[in-house]
């Protein structure tokens, strides 16, 4: 039996992830090999992160060995052709007209498969995670900024573009504040974490969920509009394309039915076209490392769930 393992980097505001696979054969799953943590700091500029994503890399090619192939997911937008990024508005740093994919294929000495970060996550989440029995998942990233993808009978929608599936940035209030790509009134630029949490006057989203649990009705409030938010963009999807499973991730997940319970209710209210009740909900299944394992996933020769 030959195997083959490859590497996937998840490059995110605040850390950056590493998960290695191992491909056996068509019919078992690959095996997480290793995955690791390191911190982005985004603040030290773009070029310390792409120093930290080469060295990351290079360990786990010392260290595991015999990686193949190198995925990477990006926060953001990037030319598929070039590699160059065109638009990543949660990282700090100059990074528009920069060609991470050279870059970091000199670093590395492999190819480079560049891949949206939230994409990547929805890919590890409907390929072996908690979407993989849906017809047509929806995966929600809800970290520094809210991102998504869509999987359709098994196969990553990419849509003529490249980037279906952008959650974050549908226009859920036409006359809501800016946000970071340039539109006005984006579900992101609403109820992304910082914004929900600044508007309860708390330190992070943890602690806004934690306080709605108790019953803080400024954090109730807020989380209530929040949800509102997130409802009418998961109500959209699901009228759109006919979403029967929802994956959400990030690391407020963690708090469990304290977020995801107020999202079913909303949606609940909201969607009249096909019963609510065969409309999952779910929590994501593989942990904070899934854009990395996403990550690999796309890197890998003819992946399996990639299409357009």
């Amino acid at each position: 039996m030959t195997s083959t393992r490859h590497l996937g980097l998840d490059l995110g505001g605040t850390n950056i992830k590493a998960a290695v696979l191992e491909h056996r054969d068509a019919d078992t799953p690959p095996l997480l090999v290793d995955s690791r943590v390191v911190p982005t700091n985004a603040d030290l500029g773009s070029g310390h992160v792409v120093d930290n994503l080469i060295a990351l890399g290079r360990d786990m090619q010392a260290d595991v060995g015999g990686i193949a192939t190198v995925g990477l997911g990006v926060p953001g937008l990037f030319d598929a052709a070039t590699g160059t990024i065109e638009l990543l508005p949660n990282l700090a740093g100059r990074w528009e007209g920069f060609n991470l994919r050279d870059t970091l294929r000199k670093g590395l000495d492999l190819d480079v498969a560049m891949i949206n970060d939230a994409r990547a996550f929805t890919l590890a989440e409907g390929t072996i995670g908690a979407g993989r029995e849906a017809k047509v998942m929806l995966g929600i990233t809800l970290g520094t900024g809210i991102g998504g993808g869509v999987m359709i009978n098994g196969r990553l929608h990419a849509g003529a573009f490249g980037t279906a599936g952008e959650f974050g940035h549908q226009t859920v209030d036409p006359d809501g504040p800016m946000c970071g790509c340039g539109n006005r009134g984006c579900l992101e630029a609403v109820a992304r974490a910082e914004v929900i949490s600044a508007e309860a006057g708390v330190g992070d989203v943890e602690e806004l969920y934690a306080a709605a649990a108790a019953g803080d009705e400024v954090a109730v409030r807020t989380v209530g509009r929040a949800s509102f938010f997130m409802a009418i963009a998961i109500s959209n999807a699901v009228s759109l394309l006919g979403v029967d499973v929802v994956v959400v991730g990030g690391g407020v997940v963690s708090s469990g039915d304290l977020v995801l319970d107020p999202l079913r209710r909303a949606v609940t209210d909201r969607v009249t076209l096909v019963p609510t009740d065969d409309i999952q909900i779910l929590p994501a299944k593989l942990g904070p490392v899934a854009g990395a394992i996403g990550a690999a996933l796309a890197g890998a020769p003819q992946p399996p769930t990639l299409s357009l």
